[in-house]
């Protein structure tokens, strides 16, 4: 226990931590403030090897710990209170605070990282069957009605999670500038890369009468992307295709990848860049919509490569730019989303909690609490870390967007004003009627 005490005492200093050990001996670590609505947090550690575990893998360790049952929080607070107290405490200490010590261990987290984010065709498959390939009933029970599982757009951040997804697919068509489909003499052509449960494709065909070729590796998804195209009756305009973006060819007017660039890997960004750029037409235009670093480069860190995207890394901007500008691209706009993905993973963990039982059901105790980490480690990182969500315009012909940007405030507001969001998750019932 002596290191991990040595590390709370070192990091506490808003608000009080009470820690019970395995032994019962207890460990208190700052004060009371007035800063806790309902008095210090305690903390339980059930484990012999808990504190060991959690101090010599911080990365891992107190998820594992967590995951396990080796550590427990006293209501009322729970996992998610825990890690956004220490991460508002230990923000202070920068991240040298949680990364490995030495520079050996150091040197050797970055070469697994490296090696992780190689996502060779046959890879990049099974670690998009690992994350989106659970059963679809799980995803029904935290995302939002039409499963969108990136950001939402908080306009306002008193809106519901429906609310904040339905003005992100606005947010990003008008980026796309999708307007400029009403003044073609055929439908425009739009290629979705990584088009998850084909939300967006069926939002773009919608609005726009488009043609859209939705692809990506989970069999699941593009199976319950299909039903929807046919349900909808647009399954001739929007298709699905159970494919690898390497092996999409033609030519698109507007090619979108949201959440995509994740799973990439930087070993492969001049691969994306150089095809995305032979697939897009002279004068179109990509998007990309990506969680990313707001400082320079890093790694992933081991609990999310483990348990929740293989594979992953999280971009920092130079990368992404430096990458682009190989293989023709021109950056028109870049915006970095601040916080929008903190309240989307507040919501996301909220639902989780009132789905317990059924989840539980579903899996069993260790997958519902390693749920609950991944979602309350995500929150704290885009709250009180440093990551942010990137947006950025890419064409290779300057005139391909009007020159002012207020084609994308002016198409949003006109999209924002044309549907509202379902509110069947305040009631199941009125789901049960619709259908």
């Amino acid at each position: 226990m002596w290191l991990l005490d040595k590390f709370l005492a070192k990091a506490i200093n808003t608000g009080k931590l009470i820690v019970t050990d395995h032994d019962g001996k207890v460990y208190e670590y700052g004060e009371e403030d007035g800063s806790q609505e309902h008095g210090p947090l305690n903390i339980r550690l059930t484990n012999a090897k808990a504190a060991a575990h959690i101090a010599k893998y911080p990365q891992v360790g107190a998820g594992e710990a967590f995951m396990w049952g080796w550590l427990t929080v006293d209501e009322p607070y729970d996992i998610r209170d825990m890690v956004l107290f220490v991460t508002m405490n230990t923000k202070r200490l920068g991240d040298e605070a949680i990364k490995p010590k030495g520079p050996l261990r150091k040197a050797a987290q970055k070469a697994i990282a490296k090696l992780d984010g190689i996502n060779l065709k046959g890879k990049a498959r099974k670690n998009a069957e690992h994350t989106y390939n659970l059963t679809r009933r799980l995803y029904e029970l935290f995302l939002d009605e039409d499963r969108q599982y990136t950001m939402a757009y908080y306009r306002d951040t008193a809106n519901s999670l429906e609310k904040a997804q339905l003005d992100k697919k606005a947010h990003i068509a008008a980026k796309m500038y999708m307007a400029e489909a009403r003044e073609m003499d055929r439908p425009m052509r739009v290629l979705d890369i990584g088009c998850g449960w084909g939300g967006l494709a069926m939002y773009l065909n919608k609005h726009y009468d488009c043609e859209v070729l939705g692809v990506a590796l989970a069999p699941d998804q593009i199976a319950f992307c299909k039903e929807r195209a046919e349900a909808a009756g647009v399954a001739d305009k929007v298709k699905f295709k159970l494919m690898d973006y390497r092996d999409v060819e033609g030519e698109f007017d507007r090619i979108s990848s949201v959440g995509l660039l994740e799973h990439v890997g930087t070993v492969h960004y001049p691969q994306f860049f150089e095809h995305t750029a032979r697939l897009l037409a002279p004068k179109g235009v990509m998007f990309s919509h990506c969680c990313g670093r707001a400082g320079p480069p890093g790694f992933t860190d081991a609990w999310t490569r483990k348990y929740i995207f293989p594979g992953g890394y999280i971009p920092a901007l130079s990368e992404l730019v430096t990458q682009s500008e190989k293989y023709g691209w021109q950056v028109m706009d870049v915006e970095a989303m601040r916080f929008h993905y903190s309240h989307t993973l507040e919501e996301w963990y909220k639902r989780t909690v009132m789905h317990r039982e059924e989840i539980t059901d579903l899996y069993d105790a260790n997958f519902y609490r390693m749920w609950l980490f991944y979602l309350a480690g995500a929150e704290q990182s885009f709250r009180h870390g440093t990551l942010v969500n990137w947006q950025l315009i890419y064409v290779k012909d300057r005139e391909a967007i009007p020159m002012t940007g207020e084609f994308v405030f002016e198409e949003s507001e006109r999209l924002r004003a044309l549907e509202e969001p379902p509110q069947w998750h305040l009631d199941p019932a009125l789901k049960e009627a619709a259908e």
